[in-house]
């Protein structure tokens, strides 16, 4: 298991938009399993839909695309370079993901060539299938810059 302190010493995300919580599996440089717990707290349920919350869809899709990140960046060594989310493809939302529920979020590689990672990510609310899609990274060296609470 990979705890959030792990996860934010490879990602400069930061609350609100840090959307992983742990990692529960990983086969290196193959696949990745990653939770995500969504509670009623979350900043986005104030205006999505009050009344009736349900989380974003392309909040769940960067959910998907943050763990994909993680598992191309620990196959390459971490921290001197970032994950850029550069594509999503077969974008499919099957059901509504509402505060309490638990996001588990499968990422399987399906091409990687130099610094593009494409993969297939599903994101399950207990056995059903809430949304699934096809994405794609860029890994880059990072250029330098100060990440707040990171390394250079």
């Amino acid at each position: 298991m990979i705890p959030v302190q792990e996860i934010m010493d490879l990602l400069p995300h930061r609350y609100p938009f840090l959307l992983v919580d742990r990692i529960v599996e990983h086969d290196p440089g193959k696949r990745i399993v990653g939770i995500k717990n969504v509670t009623i707290n979350e900043p986005f349920f104030q205006g999505h839909f009050p009344g009736h919350p349900v989380m974003p869809g392309v909040l769940i899709i960067e959910s998907m695309a943050q763990i994909g990140g993680i598992l191309a960046l620990m196959a390459l060594g971490g921290k001197k370079r970032l994950a850029y989310f550069a594509g999503i493809e077969s974008a499919k939302f099957k059901r509504p993901v509402v505060p309490g529920d638990q996001l588990r979020i499968e990422v399987d590689i399906i091409a990687h060539k130099g610094p593009v990672w494409k993969m297939h990510g599903e994101a399950k609310v207990g056995d059903a299938v809430a949304a699934k899609a096809d994405v794609t990274a860029s890994i880059v060296e990072n250029s330098g810059h100060e990440l707040e609470g990171g390394e250079k």
